[in-house]
């Protein structure tokens, strides 16, 4: 396990951070929180609540837009995971960042941020903004099967988008894009070892 990690904190080291500075969107942060459990890696994700103002419903990253007294994004993932799910920044080891992603119809830039955390773990969801917690095996996420692609074209440019479909829920959007920029570089990773 400390071999993954260091290795993935290299290959996310190594690769140049594509940064998308907008004035107009807002900028927030995103933590892709990874853990192992019964011999096999997992990601953990959240299902929003439809009481929150944007992207109700969907499942998507602990995180949330930047304020004033974050001082850095991945201080706002770390401040967003403590208020959506109870997990604390002393129990996250950050190992490294994805490039930034922006939402299509929020208006936002998300810079993403990879992080590894301790398993078993207490969680204490906020039920305002979470309806529930999903974890989901990073084997099955590579899993060719569980992976729809469809192009559209967006401004007048052709974009990729990436729907992940695990027991019968769909992840889609920014998440999916940042989802699968990761498992790539996972991908990768694993693959070196042998």
């Amino acid at each position: 396990m400390r071999a993954m990690k260091q290795r993935l904190r290299q290959a996310l080291s190594l690769r140049q951070k594509r940064h998308v500075v907008a004035a107009s969107r807002v900028s927030a942060a995103v933590l892709l929180p990874i853990y192992y459990k019964q011999g096999q890696y997992y990601i953990l994700f959240t299902k929003r609540t439809e009481k929150v103002k944007e992207h109700k419903g969907q499942i998507c990253f602990p995180g949330g837009a930047y304020q004033e007294g974050d001082g850095t994004l991945v201080n706002t993932a770390l401040r967003e995971c403590a208020e959506e799910i109870g997990l604390m920044a002393d129990d996250i080891e950050v190992l490294g960042e994805l490039d930034d992603t922006v939402t299509v119809t929020s208006g936002y830039t998300v810079s993403p941020f990879v992080g590894f955390i301790p398993w078993p773990h207490t969680l204490k969801v906020d039920q305002r903004e979470t309806e529930e917690i999903i974890e989901v095996p990073i084997s099955a996420l590579l899993d060719k099967g569980c992976l729809r692609e469809e192009t559209e074209i967006i401004d007048g440019e052709a974009v990729t988008l990436y729907f992940y479909h695990y027991q019968g829920r769909v992840i889609w959007g920014a998440t999916a894009r940042i989802l699968n920029q990761f498992l790539d570089i996972f991908a990768q990773v694993v693959g070196s070892k042998h």
